[in-house]
């Protein structure tokens, strides 16, 4: 979905304020410092995107040039229960330290929401191409014009830095990220109290699926498996949140606001759920060279990831997640003029996955 922010917001009276505000922070000791190609694009209701280029002589006498992304925390509506900005982009800057995780370069942190009215961060705009959400990436776009050859490298790399992810071992990042309010002995416990706030907040907006997600609340919570692995969870592990470079590696990996640690399979299950949303959910079938579900658990294993009990069960609470997220969304495209039923068919598609893995979950032999 996408939200565009108006004049006020970080079009018009913004650039003035970077103007006078960028220079110190990105070309200390430069002269002639210029903003151009100034633009704030649709972007997502979690926040709100301004891309531009920046312009300056060094000290050296040398013209630089640098094209920057601005992401500002939203201020105006919550799509999260809190909405971080800062938190996001430091999660990025310790990432940047591991190897095989490629996240874009942090070039400034700003907690002070004076300055463009919400905390916001910058970083150095990554070259590549996204997979689409919104018309989804598995029926139109860039996608669809690939080989089978590098659609089958594009999931391959994407699913590699899945397991990259997986694989870090940074105390200091594991000790940031557990630095929120959840109480539990285990990673998936703590997971599953911040799970249990979410849904107090949002259960007053639920306007489709209130009563299945009610069953499948009770579920997740009463059949959680016995596990104490604890590492980095993405929270959006996506194809959708990846920057592939033309020969299909993975440029960049985006959006870490719900970023926190527990069991990888948190990750997986989301994953294996976006894309059965994003397609088969949709009518699509998977073009040749994209994994199906199956395939990409198989690839997931190969390239060194783990899977310990019923994958299904962290579908259902990715799809449970999905549900409480689209609801919301649903309210505030519904208050932003969208009509209402287009609005409800965005939770309706996904509160049926939720149906569909109940059921799944409880039937013998589930992969």
């Amino acid at each position: 979905m996408v939200y565009t922010p108006t004049r006020g917001e970080l079009g018009g009276g913004a650039r003035e304020i970077l103007d006078s505000w960028l220079p110190e922070r990105v070309a200390p000791g430069g002269t002639g410092f210029e903003i151009s190609d100034f633009s704030a694009p649709d972007a997502g209701y979690s926040g709100k995107t301004v891309f531009f280029t920046a312009n300056w002589t060094d000290t050296t006498g040398t013209r630089q040039e640098v094209d920057l992304v601005l992401r500002m925390q939203a201020s105006d509506h919550q799509l999260f229960t809190e909405p971080d900005a800062p938190r996001q982009a430091e999660i990025m800057q310790r990432l940047g330290r591991s190897a095989g995780i490629a996240v874009p370069q942090i070039v400034w942190i700003e907690h002070d929401d004076s300055i463009l009215g919400a905390p916001f961060y910058l970083m150095r705009r990554v070259t590549g191409r996204t997979p689409s959400d919104v018309p989804s990436w598995h029926k139109r776009g860039w996608t669809t014009e690939l080989s089978t050859s590098e659609r089958e490298l594009l999931c391959d790399n994407a699913i590699k830095s899945l397991v990259a992810i997986h694989q870090v071992d940074d105390r200091e990042l594991l000790n940031f990220l557990r630095a929120d309010p959840a109480t539990g002995t285990t990673g998936l416990a703590r997971y599953l109290d911040n799970l249990r706030r979410s849904y107090e907040w949002a259960r007053e907006d639920l306007v489709v699926g209130a009563d299945v997600l009610e069953r499948a609340f009770d579920v997740i919570m009463t059949e959680a498996p016995a596990t104490d692995r604890d590492g980095v969870v993405w929270g959006d592990a996506r194809v959708g949140n990846m920057s592939f470079a033309d020969d299909m590696s993975v440029a960049a990996l985006f959006d870490w606001e719900t970023a926190t640690t527990g069991p990888p399979e948190i990750d997986l299950g989301w994953w294996l759920m976006f894309e059965e949303f994003l397609c088969e959910a949709l009518g699509f079938a998977r073009m040749p060279g994209v994994l199906d579900t199956d395939g990409t658990i198989d690839r997931y294993l190969e390239f060194g990831g783990r899977i310990d009990g019923d994958i299904t069960y962290y579908k259902l609470v990715a799809a449970f997640v999905l549900s409480l997220i689209n609801n919301r969304l649903a309210v505030l495209l519904a208050r932003d003029g969208l009509d209402v039923d287009v609005a409800h068919s965005y939770p309706k598609t996904v509160v049926a996955l939720v149906e569909r893995y109940l059921s799944e979950l409880h039937t013998e032999g589930t992969r």
